[in-house]
């Protein structure tokens, strides 16, 4: 995933039909599942944070129509690396060393 914040902007106005700069989140998910980016806008300017898991995948909700709302509880495990459908971690630590 190579994109920036406006290469990411472009498909959301473009292929999802939403305003890149309204304020809303939007997660973009690397081919592996070991990367995600977010970019938004807060009316100042756009952001852009980038994510990559050491161990375990980001576990990605099925998305029918290309899009899906998460809620910040949602976003929060989906970040961590824990399924948010099932909460549990995707990878655990076996050893502190």
């Amino acid at each position: 995933m190579r994109k920036g914040m406006q290469g990411l902007a472009l498909p959301v106005q473009q292929g999802l039909k939403r305003d890149p700069h309204g304020g809303d989140l939007f997660v973009f998910r690397g081919r592996a599942g070991l990367l995600v980016r977010l970019i938004w806008h807060d009316g100042i300017g756009m952001s852009l944070y980038v994510k990559r898991l050491e161990k375990g995948r980001f576990v990605w909700p099925s998305a029918k129509d290309g899009m899906v709302s998460l809620t910040a509880s949602q976003l929060a495990c989906l970040l961590d690396g824990i399924d948010w459908c099932n909460p549990q971690y995707s990878w655990r630590p076996q050893s502190a060393g």
